[in-house]
């Protein structure tokens, strides 16, 4: 979790596709520009199955204008062939 929104404040979709798992990765993925990345918490982890896990996190963010926003996730994991990637989330 913390590498892809290390991803996202870095603006590298290259990593964020590359841990991003086939099923539900998009072919192609376009950052908002300007977007100023402010915090990441992460609130709750926890083990969902054998390779399954879930990551609940809170992501604060400011455009270029405007007021900052929240990003509230309860994220989906998957581990295939030893690597863990992201399946999809919820957001709250």
């Amino acid at each position: 979790m913390r590498s892809r929104y290390s991803a996202f404040v870095r603006g590298d979709t290259a990593h964020l596709l590359a841990t991003w798992h086939p099923r539900t990765r998009p072919t192609t993925l376009e950052l908002e520009p300007g977007l100023r990345w402010l915090g990441l918490e992460v609130r709750d982890h926890r083990a969902t199955g054998v390779d399954r896990a879930e990551v609940e996190f809170v992501a604060r963010s400011r455009p270029t204008t405007g007021a900052a926003h929240r990003l509230h996730e309860r994220s989906r994991f998957l581990r295939d062939g030893g690597r863990w990637y992201y399946l999809d989330g919820d957001l709250s």
